[in-house]
């Protein structure tokens, strides 16, 4: 049986979708945790993106061997993808998560997850310019409409938009999310000419090198080592691997509105967790009315007739 027949099959794509959103909302308590457990402080922006960079470059180097023992050949880039690879390690893993980790730690895990879930909807205005086949429709205007009110909502915990929402924080978060739509799209495009876990596996790499040498280069550090540390950072790393790899696999073999309905498992495994771990308040009207707006409005944005997307050149 093909790699393709496998990944198309309905069982395998629900299977590991929720796999990658499970492990995906496990990062919102696992970075907080790691904060702490390594000592970086709130302003300590430099040991943040040495953090970030430990664990993308690590997270490359392990799915690259991963797929080059699989494949019994080491996975490089050619020529033909080499630039988009580039592309994508800059914004999905460089560009994202410079902000992802600065804005987590100014934030809840809570709101963090439900803010970063805003991706799904930027997605589908992308997508809109980027396939022909995937033009903006009534019921993805409604779709967007409820996941930005879930986004207004989130950030009215403080008692008004402006009380309740913090640039370095959610702000952050939200640039975060607009990078991953971005990359989103690069990927579809990139893995159409290539194999999907050499270019998840290079991507992640390529951005976590970037954000080592940025966070050294400004004095950047982890303040403590410890075994509880170095074990969440392992946790990170192989997270970072599957999910991304997972996820590129998917985005090969199947429509991007398809696999992107899934998305709406992130937030509230992120939120969920985050809730449990991070032992932050969840059950409150505003929380659970902006999770289920973001929730539906990724749901309805992604659920349509799934059709093979082409592109507009």
């Amino acid at each position: 049986m093909s790699n393709r027949s496998i990944f198309t099959k309905e069982p395998v794509i629900i299977l590991v979708a929720v796999i990658c959103t499970l492990l995906w909302g496990s990062a919102f308590p696992c970075l907080k945790i790691g904060y702490e457990l390594f000592a970086l402080a709130t302003n300590d922006i430099p040991g943040k993106l040495v953090f970030a960079g430990v664990r993308f470059t690590f997270a490359g180097l392990v799915t690259i061997a991963a797929g080059s023992l699989v494949s019994r050949r080491l996975l490089l880039p050619d020529r033909k993808n080499i630039r988009g690879i580039i592309l994508l390690g800059f914004v999905q893993t460089f560009l994202e998560y410079l902000f992802f980790y600065i804005g987590v730690a100014n934030t809840t895990g809570v709101k963090s997850s439900i803010l970063n879930s805003v991706s799904s909807f930027f997605a589908v205005i992308l997508a809109h310019f980027c396939y022909k086949n995937d033009r903006i429709t009534p019921k993805k205007v409604a779709g967007c409409i409820l996941g930005f009110i879930g986004v207004v909502l989130i950030t009215l915990s403080g008692g008004s938009f402006g009380a309740g929402f913090n640039f370095t924080g959610d702000g952050f978060v939200i640039i975060a999310a607009i990078s991953f739509s971005v990359g989103f799209v690069i990927s579809k495009n990139v893995s159409a000419n290539g194999d999907s876990v050499m270019i998840s596996g290079w991507q992640l790499m390529i951005g976590g090198v970037g954000l080592l040498a940025v966070g050294l280069a400004f004095g950047g550090s982890l303040n403590v080592v410890t075994a509880e540390g170095i074990g969440l950072l392992v946790y990170l790393v192989i997270l970072s691997a599957l999910a991304f790899g997972g996820w590129t696999i998917l985005l090969k073999y199947n429509p991007v509105a398809k696999i992107s309905i899934y998305n709406f498992l992130t937030p509230v495994f992120g939120a969920l967790l985050s809730a449990v771990f991070l032992h932050e308040i969840f059950f409150t009207f505003q929380n659970l009315a902006a999770l289920f707006c973001v929730c539906a409005g990724i749901y309805v944005v992604n659920h349509q007739k799934a059709v093979p997307f082409t592109d507009r050149s």
